[in-house]
């Protein structure tokens, strides 16, 4: 794959379904716009306004946590992870101290520690529960998978562990990001 190829199907003048790459060469190339699942480029959904302002508030709170206490970075959409054999482009992904190693200009060659949806209208739920379980198959600790329309939180902890919070809960870091808590009104705000 050359960088030509890949600016051709950033810019939409080369469908994605032409350019055949590996994992590695996605990780090393980072084609944006774009997950790598299965062998194919996959472009990532059109996101709303809602979607920003909602992403905005997790990091915001989030953040401020994460920052003062120095448990790790947060990343937003536009930073790949591997998610076993492939890739997801979390809205907002934690990644604890221990983990950030590596070469800083690429992509994370390991999944999240928390990784962060924020339900598009052209989502579907079965690709988001798919891409779920991948986080979870691949060693992401937690997911959150936040839906505007409800305005609820469903945090999965594992396959069979799966718990919705509404507007009245609050939303906690468990193991994962302690100390962290925030009321689940407040993403929607």
């Amino acid at each position: 794959m050359t960088q030509q190829e890949i600016h051709e199907v950033e810019q939409g003048i080369r469908p994605p379904e032409s350019v055949k790459m590996t994992l590695e060469e996605f990780l090393e190339h980072d084609v944006e716009g774009y997950e790598y699942i299965k062998g194919e480029l996959v472009p990532l959904a059109p996101l709303s306004r809602e979607h920003g302002e909602i992403s905005v508030n997790v990091i915001r709170y989030l953040d401020a946590h994460v920052y003062a206490n120095k448990l790790g970075c947060l990343y937003t959409a536009e930073t790949t992870f591997q998610v076993g054999e492939r890739t997801a482009k979390p809205d907002v992904a934690f990644v604890a101290t221990a983990q950030l190693t590596g070469d800083k200009t690429k992509g994370f060659a390991i999944p999240p520690d928390l990784a962060i949806e924020v339900v598009s209208p052209s989502d579907v739920q079965a690709h988001i529960v798919e891409k779920v379980f991948a986080y979870l198959g691949a060693g992401t600790r937690l997911v959150w998978v936040i839906e505007p329309v409800s305005k609820t939180v469903t945090v999965y902890r594992s396959e069979t562990d799966i718990e919705m919070l509404t507007r009245e809960d609050t939303l906690t870091g468990e193991d994962v990001v302690p100390g962290f808590s925030c009321p689940v009104v407040h993403l929607f705000e």
